[in-house]
Parts: structure tokens; sequence; C-alpha cells
């Protein structure tokens, strides 16, 4: 069920929908899609693949303009890419030819987020040693494992001070103990820099973990089939995912993803 629009606090997402057009034909990705979410909520989108998670988030980081309908971020419609949210991809997203500490103070060389050289350094001090890099603050991208790079990504993500961090399967291309890690590693930085976080993700048991509240995406065209909250105290670990609650929240997702999956799978045939 989706959310109805109340106040522009935090992000407001306001009947989004989007159609690509293309040889074949438009293609409806979202229809009317409504969401809010607070300051400092981690909220992870599920659902069957090509239901618009990635969609949706691109619009949120303006990399898209959506066909209809408006996303407000603290009353400030978005018209494009801002220095209130940042992005870290699947693909390890770092600059080959820089350093650890290199990629890390990049966006506090640029714009709005310039700072002296003082600041820069004492900023990505800070955030190499809250990703557990300091060892390797020299080192370059080839020089690391991938759950290091995307710590990088993270890191710099973090240093430039976005109100909104946009994460789209960081752990995707991970081993499962790297992502427990990973995972893990993330909550920690979020119980120390609080922010509001929209995570893609196709794995439920990621999502039950991660977040506050779990939006699940319904086959395309993609809408909020339903919302679950993750009553479950922070900080967690990965004596959580043991726990009865845990299991209970995490099979009545998976019950409706599958449901989803299915008829997406009846769609196609």
């Amino acid at each position: 069920m989706q959310e109805q629009f109340t106040e522009r606090k935090g992000i407001v997402v306001q009947n989004v929908s989007m159609t690509y057009s293309g040889i074949a034909g438009n293609v409806e990705a979202l229809r009317e899609v409504n969401l809010n979410i607070d300051p400092g909520e981690f909220i992870c989108l599920v659902g069957p693949s090509g239901c618009g998670k990635t969609t949706l988030l691109n619009i949120v980081a303006g990399f898209l303009e959506p066909t209809s309908g408006e996303v407000f971020i603290e009353s400030r419609k978005i018209h494009g890419p801002g220095p209130d949210r940042c992005v870290v991809f699947q693909q390890y997203a770092v600059f080959p030819w820089m350093t650890v500490r290199q990629n890390v103070e990049f966006g506090l060389h640029l714009g709005v987020n310039r700072r002296s050289s003082s600041e820069t350094r004492a900023i990505a001090d800070r955030f190499i040693d809250l990703v557990g890099l300091r060892e390797f603050e020299d080192a370059f991208p080839k020089e690391l494992s991938g759950g290091m790079k995307q710590r990088v990504a993270i890191a710099r993500a973090y240093a430039v001070n976005p109100q909104v961090l946009l994460m789209d399967e960081p752990f995707g291309a991970l081993d499962a103990q790297t992502r427990q890690f990973m995972q893990e590693s993330l909550l920690q930085i979020m119980e120390k820099e609080r922010k509001t976080v929209l995570f893609v993700t196709h794995g439920v048991e990621e999502a039950t973990f991660l977040s506050t509240r779990v939006v699940i995406m319904a086959a395309r065209p993609g809408r909020i089939r339903e919302i679950i909250p993750i009553d479950l105290p922070y900080p967690r670990g990965a004596g959580t995912k043991t726990s009865p609650e845990f299991i209970k929240i995490r099979a009545r997702i998976e019950k409706v993803v599958r449901e989803e999956f299915q008829k997406q799978r009846e769609q196609t045939c």
C-alpha cells in the first residue's frame, strides 16, 4: 500500500511515474509512486528485477527526470543532482589512479564542498579511520579487495556530508562473508554519522537486517506493494539474523516478494 503525501520533511516522493521510450515501444517503469522518508531513516527497496527500484533511486538522485510527479528533499524540489545527495554504486566507483586518501578527499576539492587543505585532511582522516582503512590510506585501488574498495566509496560519500545517501546494491558483487562484514560496518557508521539512506537490494535478508522500513515494489509497472516496518533494535549484529523476530519479519517480506516475482513470470509468459 502506497503512502499518502503529508508534508515535505525528509524525502517526499509524490505521484512519481516514469515511462521509457524506445524502438520497441514505451515501457512503464513506475506508476504513481508515493513515499515519505523521514530524516535519519534507513529505507530498503526490494522487489523482482525490473520493478523500478533503481529507476526510483536515480530519480531521487536527480539523474532521471520523472515523466510525471515530483520529489522533494526538505521542501526543495529535485531538479537534478545536488550536494545534498551522494550515490554509492554496485560497481567499485573509485578512481584507480588515486590513493585511498585522494579518493576520499576528492569531493572536498569541488564546488560547494571545497575545504581548506587542513580541513580536507582532517575530514579524510576521520572517515578513513571510520571505515577501518588507516593502514591503507596510501594504497591504490588495485591493491584493495572488493569490500575495501566499497569502504573507500562509502568514506568518500560521507566526507562531503550529504543529507541523503543513495546506495544501489553496493554489496551485490561481494562474497557472502564480506557482504555480512560490510552490512555490519555500514550500521556501525550509521550510528556515528546519522544520514537518511535509500538502499536498493535484491536481498531480503540484507534489507531486513539494515533497514528501519522495507518498501516492497510490485512487478512492472513499479508501484509500492507494501511497506513493512522492521521493529528490531539497533545496534544489530550477526546474532540478529537468528532471532525469532528477525526470521518472522524476513519470512513475511519473502512471501510478498515471491508473489510479485510470480506475477512477473506470468506477465512474460
